[in-house]
């Protein structure tokens, strides 16, 4: 019996992980009827999302307990099942805890199974841009799920700029902010040249074709992995853990082939790195009332921190927290903003905000 006991006790002290989370989500695909996009084109645009929890409503039918977790650039809704983001987070009593919250896990424009290029139309796709893909999102709230009010936006990377771009464009739709991974101004600068070198790098590769190719550019692809990987990496951990050649070498070539067997179209490539031609939300951070948890990460490529624009532009916003997360073995480069473990109590603390 004592046995038994332990045997049961140690299944209940078993965290759940992200196959499991992923068994308690709903999926469905939101048609949007005559989307208008900033260049005056319209298409039924598909939105895909993906749920979890339930939502609670109050006496006249309002959604009280929506929180949206927006992904980064060729990312989608479901990176947030992996471990390091899910058991962390959604979890029993933990900060987005699915018992008390309902958490949306949108595909934006252009990324994993809404509509993009790839479709069908290729370059033909409307050219969208951050502001596009805000007003779907919002869209996809009041018609799709019938939400019309956040408690959180959570955004990583480019989902850190759509954050922004919320919380100036639709003040106050969403009651909390938390920001991870990017700055609030124009993209210009490095940030802006790697983009145009990864979407130069396909468009001169012969088989791309004016992106009418028979099959994918992989000379091209090949150069835009390469910047991937240099600039979501964090030099400190690739040092430590690489400090010889034949080491560096030898997880490059795993770590790039890992990366090209779960590559994107290439036109969807260059259009989710060129959509953020439209973002620059500085002239109107001052609209940004609600609580603001903006992080970032002292090991970060795209946003170097000794640009010292966060702790600049924070400023603006007279709830705004910014927190500079210092660079160590231990961190992930860009990709801290997906590792909760290092900013969850932070995020626990924003939700208590009133």
């Amino acid at each position: 019996m004592r046995k038994l006991i332990l045997i049961i006790l140690a299944l209940i002290a078993t965290p759940v992980h992200a196959e499991d989370w992923q068994k308690r989500a709903s999926e469905r695909d939101v048609v949007l009827p005559s989307f208008q996009f900033n260049t005056g084109e319209l298409m039924d645009l598909r939105m895909h999302v993906t749920t979890l929890g339930t939502p609670v409503r109050d006496a006249s039918g309002e959604v009280t307990n929506a929180v949206m977790v927006l992904h980064g650039t060729g990312g989608s809704g479901y990176q947030f099942f992996r471990p390091q983001f899910a058991d962390e987070l959604y979890g029993p009593g933990k900060p987005l805890d699915i018992t008390k919250w309902y958490v949306i896990l949108p595909d934006n424009i252009g990324h994993g199974k809404s509509s993009k290029p790839s479709d069908l139309l290729r370059m033909a796709f409307p050219r969208y841009g951050y502001l596009d893909m805000v007003n779907a999102q919002k869209r996809l709230l009041l018609e799709g799920l019938g939400v019309s009010k956040l408690q959180l936006i959570l955004g990583t990377s480019m989902g850190c700029m759509h954050a922004f771009v919320w919380g100036t464009e639709h003040p106050g739709f969403a009651q909390r902010l938390a920001p991870f991974a990017c700055n609030t101004m124009e993209i210009a600068g490095r940030n802006r040249m790697w983009r145009q070198m990864s979407i130069d790098a396909i468009k001169a590769d012969p088989d791309w074709n004016g992106g009418n190719y028979g099959k994918q550019p992989q000379s091209g692809l090949r150069t835009a992995r390469y910047m991937s990987m240099i600039a979501g990496g964090n030099p400190l951990a690739l040092q430590d853990q690489y400090p010889t050649r034949e080491r560096a070498v030898k997880y490059f070539n795993e770590a790039y082939d890992a990366r090209a067997a779960n590559d994107l179209d290439a036109n969807d490539q260059i259009y989710q790195l060129d959509s953020s031609r439209d973002y620059n939300p500085l002239p109107k951070l001052k609209l940004i009332t609600v609580p603001v948890l903006w992080i970032n990460s002292g090991d970060d490529f795209i946003n170097p921190p000794e640009l010292g624009l966060a702790q600049k532009h924070a400023k603006q916003m007279p709830r705004a927290r910014f927190i500079l997360i210092p660079a160590s073995k231990d961190t992930k480069g860009h990709g801290t903003h997906t590792w909760a473990r290092f900013w969850k109590k932070d995020l626990a603390k924003l939700l208590s905000t009133k």
